[in-house]
């Protein structure tokens, strides 16, 4: 009977006494929102584009293949993809 009472009282212990809180900040607050293409060029060279994305081109130029890819960061500056092609500032 002792070791019952020990048991629960250690298990609620173990539930009351070790909590811990974990803030998380969702990945769409944490995405920057950059003025114009200069400015978000000057942190992302080849533009910032959305999983899965493919640069639309014309005849024998060559495609973006090495922006970053972030969703939240696309969509935070998806104002700036002119193409609409889901890569927003690309540039060789």
């Amino acid at each position: 009977m002792i070791r019952m009472v020990i048991r629960g009282g250690l298990a609620t212990a173990l539930v009351f006494g070790g909590v811990t809180a974990i803030v998380t900040v969702p990945a769409e607050a944490a995405a920057k929102t950059y003025l114009n293409c200069t400015a978000l060029n000057k942190v992302y060279p080849h533009g910032v584009g959305r999983k899965g994305a493919t640069d639309k081109v014309r005849g024998t130029t060559k495609k973006v293949t090495n922006f970053k890819v972030s969703n939240p960061l696309y969509l935070a500056n998806k104002k700036s993809d002119r193409d609409v092609d889901g890569i927003a500032c690309e540039k060789r």
